[in-house]
């Protein structure tokens, strides 16, 4: 820690350094200097292999919207000693420091559709503030993350080459996620359509990657790594499968699993009160679509880890994957039952 805090200009006699937060990828803390207060983040290579394209992202959308938007709260990286926004340690890894925004709050569970609607407006103003930004100029941090038919592919794979007695106890549950298929297709059909367009997304909508003020009004969207090119199903449909059901991907009582209309209409609103003039008819017409795409693939994400021997994710207890996409799986059943009152 010495060397991290030498790289930012600070001692160790005058700082603070504690954990903090609730994230799981990369590890954080709180920084205090004096009045000065951080965040600290070491970047997870396991996860990110570039650390590099992350501080590249954040200092070129940085730059323009210091060039178009002064205005806009956005919350860049403390620059290093050396004037760099990430901090390289030989032997060690990366990491980047943040200003503490005074007055702000971070939640981990929506309790109230108000707060789904600013979350949704947070991440529909950020896209948009981006919107005449070169995309394609962003690096991709975590390739094909949101690329359904990869996903799809991966499962398929897992079936003829994964854990075979899994497999088999997981019949009925194969059986319903290759009946869904067509999720699949219609994502096809998207990559294809020039109605859809690339845009600056998110990509990891969860409640906590907004801050909130003392008022519960948002302020802002931070934890950018996965900011990618992407589609705007991606951001509302994250928000959908982590927002809609009050309960989380590791409830084991299925029954509590519902989707609860009134968030998934604060979302929509939310949403459109930014982005309603930069999304095409096509892509409005796809909001109810974006729950789909996003519960169904990481259904698709846990059952493949599941017949992978937990590979990627790791399992806490047996069958641990499996649950999980049982969950999502449930949890897309509800959202399908709701398609006549929601959309289309």
């Amino acid at each position: 820690m010495d060397k991290v805090l030498a790289g930012y200009g600070l001692t160790a006699d005058h700082c603070s350094v504690k954990p903090f937060g609730s994230g799981l990828i990369n590890h954080t803390w709180e920084l205090r200097n004096g009045e000065g207060r951080y965040i600290l983040q070491k970047v997870n290579q396991n996860v990110f292999r570039e650390p590099e394209a992350i501080a590249w992202n954040l200092e070129f959308i940085n730059t323009y919207l210091e060039q178009q938007d002064g205005a806009y709260f956005f919350v860049a990286p403390v620059k290093t000693v050396s004037g760099g926004t990430m901090l390289h340690i030989a032997d060690d890894g990366y990491y980047r420091m943040f200003p503490f925004v005074k007055g702000s709050h971070s939640i981990d569970v929506v309790e109230e559709p108000r707060q789904a609607y600013e979350a949704a407006k947070q991440f529909g103003m950020f896209t948009r503030k981006l919107s005449g930004i070169n995309v394609e100029e962003l690096k991709i941090t975590l390739p094909s993350f949101h690329d359904l038919v990869l996903r799809y592919e991966q499962f398929l794979e897992a079936l003829e080459r994964g854990n075979a007695e899994r497999a088999a106890e997981a019949e009925t549950v194969i059986l319903e996620l290759k009946a869904h298929a067509g999720i699949v297709d219609r994502f096809r059909e998207i990559l294809k359509n020039p109605d859809f367009k690339r845009r600056v997304t998110h990509h990891d909508t969860k409640i906590s990657n907004v801050l909130f003020d003392d008022h519960n009004k948002g302020l802002c969207v931070i934890d950018l790594d996965t900011v990618m090119p992407g589609y705007f199903i991606s951001d509302v449909g994250d928000m959908m499968r982590t927002y809609l059901c009050p309960v989380s991907e590791e409830e084991q009582d299925f029954s509590k699993i519902v989707v609860r209309e009134d968030y998934y209409r604060a979302i929509v609103e939310g949403y459109l009160e930014e982005m309603q003039d930069e999304l095409t008819a096509a892509e409005k017409a796809h909001f109810f679509y974006s729950g789909l795409f996003m519960i169904y693939m990481q259904a698709l994400r846990f059952l493949t880890d599941h017949l992978n021997d937990d590979r990627y994710y790791g399992a806490k207890y047996e069958g641990h994957n499996f649950m999980r996409a049982q969950n999502q799986l449930t949890l897309l059943r509800r959202l399908l039952e709701k398609q006549e009152v929601l959309g289309k």
